[in-house]
């Protein structure tokens, strides 16, 4: 299977949107930020919109998980 995973910077601030990610969980309790969070990763799945490269987010995030679970 060939990778079609994209893992160079393509993000034009990444400091911006880190910054704005933050001011988003202002405010919020634990609760509120785990639903948060869930909520703009459906948006941001949504936007990719390739179940292969979905899946392959999936697995690359789980990995360090995963390795520590050993």
């Amino acid at each position: 299977m060939k990778t079609t995973l994209q893992t160079q910077l393509k993000i034009g601030d990444p400091d911006g949107f880190y910054e704005k990610l933050l001011d988003a969980h202002q405010g919020l309790s634990d609760e509120q930020c785990a639903q948060f969070d869930a909520r703009l990763i459906l948006l941001l799945a949504n936007q990719v919109g390739d179940d292969r490269v979905l899946a392959e987010c999936i697995e690359a995030a789980a990995r360090p998980f995963a390795r520590a679970a050993r």
